[in-house]
């Protein structure tokens, strides 16, 4: 990668990791398609960098959410627990399975959740002030497998369950951040082995990616409204999505 597109790369990461940071996802679901503009392969060079970052600009986040009291610890090391031993078996998957599936199932799913943000949160009855932590575990399961799949760590797909689940969107966003830091590293382990990864256009993008994350979760710590919140996260993946699927069929 040339200098000028490196540039290009960093400042459209960085704005990306603002948003994901003020959402407490990791950068990983946006920057898959971002990358994917400018490298080849989704699986060899695409997810493993993806992956990386993620663990690194959640651990950011995290520490955002952290200094204003919005990490709930007990939830967010349970899901911890449970998404960082299913995610390393997506990866894994992935490793046989084609880049149109990959691209597929990255498209519907973040769909989805644009749909079902947009449309509110979880069932009648259930609220901020009620959260079902046991529902939020056990769909943490399949999503951590999807999200290893994917290549994007579990953060955009865990955050509208937990905002669906009746975790106010500001405390969900601070449990989300801790969760999937550990999951993110696990799942890159399966592509340590076959990754393509430009060193020197790593550290760029790490150091990037890390101080508008942190910069994402100070945001909405301080700014930033619940309600808002959940319009940021569904207008960031349909945008995404719909680049992605305008990519796909120009291609």
């Amino acid at each position: 990668m040339d200098a000028g597109t490196l540039v290009v790369v960093a400042v459209g990461l960085l704005a990306l990791a603002v948003a994901s940071g003020m959402l407490g996802l990791g950068v990983a679901f946006a920057a898959v398609p971002f990358l994917g503009f400018f490298l080849g392969d989704l699986v060899h060079e695409v997810q493993p960098l993806s992956l990386f970052l993620n663990g690194v600009t959640a651990i950011f986040a995290a520490v955002g959410f952290a200094k204003s009291g919005l990490v709930a610890w007990r939830p967010a090391l349970l899901l911890t627990g449970v998404t960082a031993v299913g995610a390393p078996l997506g990866s894994w998957l992935a490793q046989g399975t084609g880049q149109a599936w990959l691209w597929g199932l990255y498209l519907v799913a973040v769909g989805y959740l644009a749909v079902r943000m947009f449309r509110g949160g979880g069932s009648a009855g259930e609220g901020p002030g009620r959260p079902r932590l046991g529902l939020a575990l056990v769909l943490a399961v399949p999503i951590s497998v999807l999200a290893g799949l994917l290549g994007v760590g579990p953060g955009f797909l865990l955050m509208p369950v937990l905002v669906l689940a009746g975790y106010e969107p500001k405390l969900a966003a601070g449990i989300n951040a801790v969760a999937v830091t550990m999951p993110s590293f696990t799942a890159l382990v399966p592509h340590l082995r076959t990754a393509e990864v430009d060193l020197g256009v790593a550290a760029v993008l790490v150091v990037v990616g890390a101080a508008g994350s942190f910069l994402g979760a100070r945001l909405t710590s301080r700014f930033v409204s619940g309600p808002t919140l959940k319009r940021v996260f569904g207008v960031l993946i349909v945008v995404m999505t719909a680049v992605k699927v305008v990519t796909l069929v120009t291609a």
